[in-house]
């Protein structure tokens, strides 16, 4: 499977992700039932309470697979930005049902601590069922959180996660059903809480990203400033501003205004624009997307030429004062730049309108004073060319 294909939604991904969380759902489950009915024939209640901790896996990796299912489907038109986001809110529902399978576990286990009579003493089978925890456990990470990497996934991450809280908790049942069984009685109780609060912790962290993401909060800070510089970086862009970014299920977009030479045309805009998107989307590979705006000047610290009249009632008003210049019928092209505030206005004609230097100036000077009685217009510039001719020749 080309890897590429695996970072953008679609079959590919959703493929991945599913082989990934089948695996570690078979796994959870084969895992969950040793450690408790382990856990009640060694009288371990830590170890049971790992075992509700990694069956809860089963329905984080329920909420994978379906959401997965769904996060990849390609963009539509109530949703034209995609479905990655469905990613997201998949996580925040992990992270809760960490949070509650922890608080859970803890209520349980201060209720235990509360009876001394209720403490369970662990045998030393509890001790191999955690360290075959903890083995398989590690395994899982590792080989998602592998995967999650690879193909930019936030959901496969969280899970990963997940399974690295389970090592962590059936390492503290480890030590609390060794302390138990040293003498400590208490100590497989404590174990189990403390187990509770990394598994609450871990959920709460989960829920906190994941909600910053759907609220659009932006990349941070330092990188942000090395988008700005890439941009900085293109041939052809003279300033930035505006550059806004925002995270989408382990992805990125981002959009910005950047400053070009005033008088170049559409298509060399349009050029700048694409090298810019290329330039940073090939830099970093979790932004997918930038939208560029083209401004010919900084309209961030004075208002676009909004106030001024559109294309036609500009040419209306033009062709108005032009009645009288007769070689304004052969017009090849009108071009208008709004440009600090005023409407600057280059016209082109043929060469064969004005073949004599003195009649191509009294041309020019006819126009100019013309087309500058519209209140709006600035500058006011004519070009000759031949037909066809490779460069405009502007008018002495």
């Amino acid at each position: 499977m080309n890897e590429t294909s695996e970072l953008v939604p679609g079959k590919p991904r959703e493929r991945t992700m599913r082989r990934v969380t089948l695996t570690a759902a078979v796994t959870n489950l084969g895992l969950s039932m040793a450690q408790i009915v382990g856990g009640v024939i060694t009288q371990s209640q830590a170890l049971i309470a790992d075992g509700a901790h990694t069956l809860s896996d089963l329905l984080s990796d329920g909420v994978v697979l379906l959401a997965g299912r769904h996060a990849n489907v390609q963009p539509d038109s109530d949703h034209p930005y995609g479905h990655a986001r469905i990613e997201t809110l998949a996580t925040v529902g992990v992270g809760l049902l960490l949070v509650a399978t922890g608080f859970g576990i803890a209520w349980d286990a201060v209720q235990r601590m509360l009876d001394p009579e209720r403490l369970l003493s662990p045998e030393p089978l509890a001790l191999a069922v955690a360290v075959l925890a903890i083995v398989l456990k590690e395994g899982l990470y590792r080989y998602t959180m592998r995967v999650a990497r690879r193909i930019r996934s936030n959901l496969l991450k969280a899970n990963a996660w997940h399974h690295r809280s389970d090592v962590v908790s059936s390492i503290v049942v480890l030590v609390g059903v060794g302390g138990t069984l040293a003498g400590f009685a208490y100590l497989d109780a404590v174990a189990a809480v403390l187990v509770a609060a990394l598994i609450a912790h871990m959920g709460g962290r989960l829920i906190w990203e994941s909600a910053r993401e759907l609220v659009d909060t932006g990349l941070g800070e330092e990188k942000v400033e090395r988008i700005r510089e890439t941009i900085l970086g293109v041939e052809g862009v003279k300033g930035l501003h505006m550059l806004r970014t925002r995270r989408m299920a382990g992805s990125a977009l981002a959009d910005v205004h950047i400053l070009v030479p005033p008088r170049i045309s559409i298509s060399e805009g349009h050029q700048i624009s694409e090298r810019v998107r290329m330039a940073v989307t090939d830099a970093f590979e979790d932004v997918i997307d930038v939208t560029v705006h083209i401004d010919p000047e900084d309209d961030e610290h004075q208002p676009p030429a909004i106030h001024l009249p559109d294309r036609t009632t500009v040419l209306e008003a033009l062709h108005r004062e032009w009645a009288d210049i007769p070689e304004t019928r052969h017009l090849e092209n009108v071009v208008l730049h709004y440009l600090g505030g005023r409407i600057h206005v280059e016209l082109y004609l043929p060469r064969s309108s004005a073949e004599d230097p003195d009649v191509a100036a009294r041309l020019v000077k006819s126009l100019q004073t013309a087309s500058k009685r519209v209140p709006e217009v600035g500058e006011v510039v004519v070009f000759f060319r031949e037909r066809p001719g490779p460069a405009p020749i502007r008018a002495p």
